[in-house]
């Protein structure tokens, strides 16, 4: 049952509206439902399949660019290939705001995967067991050191994956709710297919 008590205001069914590209009212009803937590909100709109941005990435992306990006001073520099469907879209000054973006981004914290599905399971394995290491002496039944180790490799998929870090000039979204609002205002697909960071000496 909706939570009626819940103040939405206009600000929230802004945000969500620019994340998902759902209607207004649904947006409204969304939050009020779920309390006014935007994430379970998203959520929720995707699974009631009223999320435009969602049923657009099923589309095949294959144009876009290559964006440079030279971090000040010449020590960080990125290459980055992000497809949208149309050449139009890529030469538009929001695609191309969006490149830049996810570049300084990039340059900036340093991801090493573009999503948690491209991280080596060996890699998850090992991490894993490090984390039992540190919580095998912890007096804890063996559920509540498992949902720790969950939320251990949670912020470690924040800290390498690209769509899972917090945007660096807003931390309140991550980059894959960045993408999403492009998605929803250029209504097109876009996919950050790879990148290169360069960094001096290394």
């Amino acid at each position: 049952m909706a939570n009626t008590q819940v103040n939405v205001d206009a600000g929230m069914v802004k945000k969500l509206r620019a994340m998902t590209a759902a209607g207004f009212v649904d947006c409204k009803n969304a939050l009020v439902e779920t309390g006014g937590d935007i994430d379970k909100a998203v959520e929720l709109l995707r699974k009631k399949g009223l999320s435009r941005a969602q049923k657009k990435a099923a589309r095949e992306a294959r144009e876009g660019l290559v964006y440079s990006y030279i971090h000040a001073g010449g020590k960080i520099g990125v290459l980055l290939e992000i497809n949208c469907e149309t050449d139009f879209v890529a030469r538009t000054q929001e695609f191309q705001d969006l490149a830049k973006n996810i570049s300084m981004h990039i340059a900036a914290s340093n991801p090493l995967y573009i999503k948690r599905e491209n991280v080596l399971p060996e890699l998850i394995s090992k991490e894993r067991e490090i984390y039992k290491d540190q919580l095998k002496n912890m007096e804890k039944p063996e559920a509540v050191k498992e949902k720790i180790i969950d939320g251990k490799l949670e912020k470690f998929y924040q800290d390498i994956c690209l769509m899972e870090q917090p945007f660096i000039k807003d931390p309140s979204k991550k980059i894959s709710e960045i993408i999403d609002g492009a998605i929803a205002k250029l209504g097109e697909n876009i996919v950050v297919k790879r990148f290169v960071r360069y960094q001096l000496g290394e």
